[in-house]
């Protein structure tokens, strides 16, 4: 820049017209030079760009080596103020590759990490704990794309660089059936504490999109994830077992539900026993004709509780917060808060299950039945609606505690006659149209309840950095 500077001076003395085309390209010159300022739980002390190691951004160059070399290179600065690789502008052709502690993953804007179909270069896993067997197949599962296990302080953000799971793929065998382990999820981290996952798009998983599990103290937020409404078991944010989480900002358009919060499946999640607790959702916008803005299950056997989902929208999605359970799920779904939905376009607001079947094998309990108590929710709109509620609880396992005041319901020209289905609940509501089921009476000046206390999560400050 001092050369650009001197440059200048020279030129200024020569020409006016000369001097205003060098200012023009000191201008250039400082635009060039000023750092990219983003927000994460750390800065890093240590930069890489993939380009340095060898990588080909051409889209058919596979990369997966590059990314699994230059990582561990990195992991050597865990101590050392941690490093950050930062992916620019290109077509990033990978398999699975793995993370490491005190890291940075950033996707400059026009940069795309690109999943390969190549099963060779997806590395096998054995089952999760908590599942006992695979979703898609008994047998074990692929890696995800973006892997780690047993990590401290991961971020990975950008500046809305993409993701593509080239799902398609995938999907073709899972719907033929010519699978024999599970699907790839795209980002999958275990076992780990201080993880942020931020401002990027996401498209076209081979199966979920996000998946935190046996996991705490997580920032999940400004994420656009977008997949085809019919691409199967596309879900676009799974907290598993996981503790102090926070996903708020993101848009999904899936072919599952929106946000999954899960816990174990059967007597798996049961002997595991690690709940998902303290969860907040909020300012989500869903789109997903099939399924569920929020579901809660119905691979819930660790428990779920302490979940509060506010200021969330869905439009053209079959339900708001749904609960999904079984017998043989055992566990709970309890302490659930909900407030402030905006609600277009939806078969159901309410919908709670408790014949949710797709059991793992036949080994579960048929004695272990779910706890679903003290559910909570305020303050929603919704507008061309099929029917309000389908709330089916357990036969001699009913559904209590239920709590919903404030609700406003405009039914579409396609409506119900009948238009709240209850069986085995039990609860209260206040000022909600259309007028709601026996099991559910009116009970004057009831407002559901919301938590006053912050959960730890928010009283987390990112950190502006500089790259």
């Amino acid at each position: 820049m001092s050369h650009n500077m001197n440059l200048l001076g020279h030129k200024l003395r020569n020409s006016n017209v000369i001097g205003v085309i060098s200012i023009i390209v000191i201008l250039v010159s400082v635009a060039e030079c000023r750092a990219v300022q983003y927000e994460a739980i750390n800065c890093r002390k240590h930069i890489a760009v993939l380009t340095d190691f060898g990588a080909v951004g051409d889209g058919k160059t596979s990369n997966t080596k590059v990314f699994n070399a230059v990582i561990k290179n990195l992991s050597q600065y865990e101590n050392d103020g941690g490093a950050l690789l930062v992916v620019p502008p290109g077509k990033w052709l990978t398999g699975s590759f793995n993370l490491t502690s005190h890291f940075t993953l950033f996707l400059q804007k026009d940069a795309v990490i690109l999943a390969s179909q190549d099963e060779s270069e997806w590395p096998s896993l054995p089952v999760l704990p908590s599942y006992g067997r695979g979703r898609d197949a008994p047998a074990g599962r692929f890696s995800s794309l973006i892997f780690g296990t047993n990590l401290t302080d991961v971020i990975i953000t950008g500046t809305n660089g993409t993701i593509d799971g080239q799902g398609s793929y995938w999907w073709g065998k899972f719907k033929k059936k010519e699978l024999t382990l599970t699907r790839p999820y795209m980002i999958e981290i275990m076992y780990s504490s201080e993880i942020q996952i931020s401002n990027l798009t996401l498209v076209n998983s081979p199966s979920w999109f996000v998946h935190p599990i046996y996991s705490s103290n997580i920032i999940i937020q400004g994420l656009t994830i977008l997949a085809p409404v019919d691409s199967p078991n596309t879900d676009g944010i799974d907290p598993d077992s996981c503790t102090n989480t926070k996903i708020q900002e993101c848009y999904i358009v899936s072919g599952d539900d929106c946000v999954a919060v899960k816990s174990g499946w059967d007597e798996y999640g049961i002997k595991v026993g690690m709940p998902t607790q303290h969860l907040i959702i909020r300012r989500l916008t869903c789109i997903s004709p099939d399924s569920a803005m929020i579901a809660l299950g119905s691979e819930m056997s660790g428990g779920i509780k302490d979940v509060r989902a506010e200021d969330n929208t869905a439009i053209n999605t079959e339900s708001a917060v749904r609960i999904k359970t079984a017998v043989g799920r055992g566990a709970y779904v309890k302490d659930i808060f909900v407030k402030g939905m905006t609600l277009k376009t939806m078969k159901y607001v309410f919908w709670m299950t408790g014949a949710y079947g797709s059991h793992a094998d036949s080994g579960f309990d048929p004695k272990a039945l779910p706890e679903i108590t003290r559910i909570n929710y305020r303050d929603i709109t919704a507008d061309n609606v099929t029917y309000a509620a389908r709330l089916d609880g357990i036969t001699n396992d009913p559904f209590t505690g239920i709590c919903i005041s404030n609700v406003h319901i405009k039914v579409s020209a396609a409506k119900k006659k009948l238009q709240w289905n209850c069986t085995n609940i039990a609860g209260v509501t206040n000022n909600v149209t259309p007028q709601p089921c026996s099991l559910l009476p009116q009970k004057e000046g009831q407002s559901c309840s919301y938590p006053k206390d912050i959960l730890p999560i928010d009283n987390v400050q990112l950190k502006t950095c500089s790259l």
